[in-house]
């Protein structure tokens, strides 16, 4: 039996402000009744929820991973565009082409996102929520497929990329050469052991497929914090 995703967990320095643009842009609900952070809820086939949690430092450099939002027409593409900015978005510009048909924006806190635009053919068959795109090795790719127990839907030329059985987005990995990678990620998994299961076997479960141990999180003995074989962070939550 495999872990299951809970969470992308987002560090935010106003998590309101940006669980609200966030909800927004996707069109989520949002959670109440978080002791840490707030949530959003998908409205669609995600099959995990955003949290966004309080920190006191500022984001530095580019993410590892963002989400590639799709769409249906170039109007489609041109509204999610404006929604977007008229929330607070801004365009950036990562060395992207024109030719490459996808739109760069940054969240009001500078965390990258991609509006891509119609006939993708990758992420023909996915949602809103195509894909949570990252920087990240081919072995991550495997590890994160035997860890989830998500099949591999792409697997070429070092690149990767895996899809829960029951739909939602992919989560994708470039192949190197990666970004270096300077102090803790702002973006991150929490997982939860399978029901009925036990975190600190899941834990043993992870670390032989490659995961290291770094210790316990903000939130004390409820989770341990692991890092993936590129070094990236996840919380393993205490079942409750």
């Amino acid at each position: 039996m495999t872990c299951h995703l809970v969470a992308l967990c987002v560090d935010a320095y106003d998590p309101l402000r940006l669980a609200r643009f966030w909800a927004g842009v996707l069109g989520w609900e949002t959670a109440g009744g978080l002791r840490d952070g707030v949530a959003l809820l998908p409205v669609d086939d995600t099959g995990f929820r955003i949290r966004f949690l309080p920190t006191r430092e500022r984001k530095a450099g580019q993410n590892r991973m963002h989400f590639d939002l799709t769409s249906t027409s170039p109007e489609d593409q041109r509204r999610t565009v404006a929604r977007s900015l008229g929330l607070g978005a801004r365009h950036i510009d990562i060395g992207q082409r024109p030719e490459e048909g996808h739109v760069v924006l940054a969240d009001p806190e500078g965390n990258e996102f991609c509006v891509i635009g119609p006939g993708n053919a990758f992420l023909a068959d996915c949602g809103f929520v195509g894909a949570l795109a990252c920087d990240g090795s081919q072995e991550v790719g495997y590890f994160w497929s035997e860890a989830l127990g998500w099949p591999l839907v792409w697997d070429q030329d070092q690149e990767t990329a895996i899809r829960s059985p029951y739909g939602g987005p992919k989560i994708t990995w470039g192949g190197p050469p990666l970004m270096p990678k300077t102090g803790k990620n702002r973006l991150h998994f929490d997982l939860a052991p399978p029901a009925g299961g036990d975190r600190e076997t899941e834990v043993d479960r992870l670390v032989a497929l490659g995961a290291t141990r770094v210790g316990a999180g903000r939130g004390g003995t409820d989770r341990v914090v692991m890092a993936d074989p590129d070094g990236n962070e996840f919380c393993v939550l205490t079942p409750r």
